[in-house]
């Protein structure tokens, strides 16, 4: 398994619709709202990279609402 953490910057006001469509999304282990630099911490596990490619580029980077993610995957091991 592909353990992830997808930080992510939300659009002023978008968060709780985000929030919602993001929980929705195949894969999704955990959302979190967070105060900072970033406005949403989500875990995702995913059985290959090509999984984890597909949620990136074809999820939830074209989510309205979304302007900027930053993705961390976990060593094997750590999941």
């Amino acid at each position: 398994m592909i353990t992830a953490f997808v930080l992510a910057k939300v659009e002023s006001g978008k968060d709780e619709e985000v929030v919602r469509k993001v929980r929705k999304i195949a894969g999704v282990q955990r959302v979190s709202p967070t105060y900072g630099t970033y406005d949403l911490h989500v875990e995702v596990s995913f059985k290959s990279m090509d999984e984890l490619d597909k949620f990136i580029f074809n999820e939830i980077r074209r989510l309205p609402g979304i302007k900027e993610t930053v993705t961390l995957v976990a060593p094997k091991g750590y999941e």
